[in-house]
C-alpha cells in the first residue's frame, strides 16, 4: 500500500486583502470648525489604499518574510491579520488564538522606571506577575541594563529601550505562530546578533514565523520565502 503523502494546510491565509483609509483634505483649525464642517456637509476627504488586492499564505512550520519601504503597508497588514484592523475587503484565516505579535517601542511609559516597564510592558503581551517575577532577572540580563532598571525610560537611549523590548518579548514560551514586527535590528551589532540567535532558537521550535523587515540583508538570512509590498497609492 503506497504512502499518502500528507497535505500541508496553511497556517495564514491572506485573501485578496485590501485596506482604503479617508483622510481629511481640508484644514480644520479646531474641533468647532470641524463639527461646523461635519454638520454643514462641507469635510473633504481623499481615499487612501494602504493595501490593495494582498493576497498569501504561510503554511504551518514555514518561515516568511514580508519587505517593503515605509509606507507600503507592512504595519497595516500586522493589525489585520492579528484581528486588530478589519480590512475593506478581502478577509484572513488564522487562529488568532495561536498568534503572538513581538513588536518594539510599544508599551512603555517614558516616566516609569525600567523596572516598573518590565512589569508593565509584560502585561500588555499578556504575562502573568508570576512569569515576570520568575524570569525578571533573565530579561534583564538579556538586555544588559543591569545597572540601569532603577532609572526612568525617559532617560534611556533608543538602543537600550529596543533591548529592554526585545528581551522582554521574547521572554515566554514560544507561541505556535510567531509574527515579527521589526524585530531583528535591535541595538549595536553585538547584541543583533545575539537577538538573531533568539529568534532562531524560537523558529527552530517549530513555530509558524511571519517576519516583516524593511531589511533585506537581515530578513535574508532566516526565512525560506520573501513577499515583497509596495505602495497602494
Amino acid at each position: 500500500m503506497e504512502n499518502e503523502k500528507k497535505e500541508t494546510k496553511p497556517a495564514i491565509i491572506v485573501n485578496n486583502v485590501s485596506m482604503r483609509f479617508k483622510i481629511s483634505t481640508g484644514n480644520v483649525s479646531g474641533l468647532k470648525e470641524f463639527i461646523i464642517n461635519k454638520i454643514s456637509h462641507k469635510s473633504t476627504y481623499r481615499k487612501f489604499y494602504a493595501l490593495r488586492n494582498v493576497s498569501f499564505e504561510v503554511n504551518k512550520g514555514e518561515v516568511v518574510g514580508i519587505i517593503g519601504t515605509n509606507g507600503s503597508g507592512k504595519s497595516t497588514l500586522l493589525r489585520i491579520i492579528s484581528g486588530a484592523l478589519k480590512p475593506t475587503s478581502g478577509n484572513v484565516v488564522v487562529d488568532r488564538r495561536k498568534i503572538q505579535l513581538l513588536t518594539l517601542g510599544t508599551g512603555f511609559d517614558s516616566e516609569l522606571t525600567a523596572r516598573e516597564n518590565v512589569y508593565l510592558n509584560g502585561a500588555i503581551i499578556g504575562y502573568s506577575k508570576e512569569f515576570l517575577d520568575a524570569n525578571y532577572d533573565k530579561i534583564v540580563e538579556f538586555a544588559e541594563l543591569q545597572n540601569f532598571m532603577d532609572e526612568k525610560v525617559k532617560n534611556f537611549s533608543s538602543g537600550m529601550v529596543s533591548r529592554l523590548g526585545f528581551a522582554i518579548a521574547t521572554a515566554g514560551k514560544n507561541a505556535d505562530i510567531l509574527i515579527l514586527d521589526e524585530v531583528l535590528s535591535v541595538g549595536d551589532e553585538f547584541f543583533k546578533e545575539k537577538s538573531m540567535k533568539r529568534i532562531k532558537e524560537m523558529i527552530h521550535s517549530g513555530a509558524t514565523v511571519l517576519i516583516v523587515s524593511h531589511s533585506l540583508s537581515t530578513i535574508k538570512r532566516i526565512v525560506r520565502r520573501l513577499y515583497g509590498l509596495i505602495r497602494a497609492s
